[in-house]
């Protein structure tokens, strides 16, 4: 990783934290990140450590947390979001720490599924249980610890979330579309309590997350007895150079900075590397704004449409 562009793009984000930033680094508030390990996650650790936070940083292997745990200002917990036993056992360790805790992100996920007409329902399942299920224990199971400290809970996501789906990743993006419904009602729930609750939804950046869902499908051959053939290992190379291709995940981290630590922090942060991948996320909302409008007798005209927008982007449009 290029340290000094890391250390940048967080000035970046520091600009616009100002004041509650700095007091929040001189208390050493502590935020627990779910999937640390790697990509995303590993990135908002370092970031977070290295500007003087404590941060929990979950992992599974024991290898990760050993690596983890030899950073300055970071605490290695063992924690696989799919066993409420791990879960439970974090809650417990951070309340024997006594440091309270000022956030919690949500960043552990993990890829695959397939064609729906091909995919055993275990297949699909998995990525329910980690990017869903795992996503609601962690805030079921720390949010009195965040209401306490009126602080701050943020989810990974995706623009996978929000844009139409391809063929073979129902699983994937579904579990992302819940993360969308998820926040919003959470968000509702909180609000009262002095919680405030984002998602932020990055687009293609490097991380380990497409390699190891193919990995998990190797995997699964060889214990079915099955043999790794040249072209899926070549599938596996191919996925590994795109995915080592993409920008690291910086940018993200700083939207991250913001969700936590900003007097105002937005519901939603889109984080894409390219203009390409924001104009087709826009693109595709407008797309199924127009299906949504097509039947029935209640549809609006072009010009409504636009003056609804226009009322929108003022600030003026009407919450009902």
């Amino acid at each position: 990783m290029n340290r000094l562009f890391q250390l940048l793009a967080i000035a970046v984000a520091f600009v616009f934290l100002a004041a509650p930033q700095t007091a929040v680094a001189d208390h050493k508030e502590s935020i627990l990140i779910t999937g640390a390990s790697t990509g995303i996650g590993r990135n908002l650790a370092e970031a977070l450590a290295e500007a003087g936070y404590h941060v929990y940083a979950g992992a599974r292997k024991d290898a990760d947390l050993a690596e983890l745990d030899a950073i300055e200002n970071i605490t290695a917990v063992k924690l696989d979001v799919t066993r409420q036993e791990q879960v439970d056992a974090a809650v417990e360790m951070v309340k024997k720490k006594g440091t309270g805790l000022y956030a919690l992100v949500n960043n552990a996920g993990v890829g695959g599924g397939d064609t729906v007409v091909e995919t055993p329902v275990e297949d699909q399942t998995f990525v329910y249980k980690v990017n869903v299920e795992g996503v609601y224990r962690m805030s079921q199971a720390f949010a009195p610890l965040i209401i306490e400290a009126k602080g701050r809970i943020v989810t990974t996501g995706s623009i996978a979330g929000t844009i139409s789906s391809f063929p073979g990743f129902s699983a994937y993006s579904g579990s992302k579309h819940w993360i969308e419904a998820f926040t919003d009602s959470f968000a509702a729930e909180m609000e009262p309590l002095g919680v405030t609750v984002s998602v932020v939804e990055p687009g293609n950046y490097k991380s380990n997350i497409r390699r190891t869902s193919v990995e998990r499908e190797l995997e699964q051959v060889k214990s079915e007895g099955g043999e790794i053939t040249d072209e899926m290992k070549a599938a596996y190379e191919a996925t590994a150079a795109r995915e080592l291709s993409y920008k690291e995940p910086d940018e993200v981290t700083a939207a991250f900075m913001h969700a936590l630590f900003d007097e105002k922090p937005l519901r939603r942060y889109m984080v894409v590397p390219n203009d390409r991948e924001q104009q087709f996320t826009i693109q595709t909302q407008l797309d199924e704004l127009v299906q949504l409008n097509q039947w029935g007798p209640y549809s609006y005209s072009r010009d409504e449409l636009v003056e609804m927008l226009d009322a929108t982007l003022s600030g003026d449009a009407a919450a009902e």
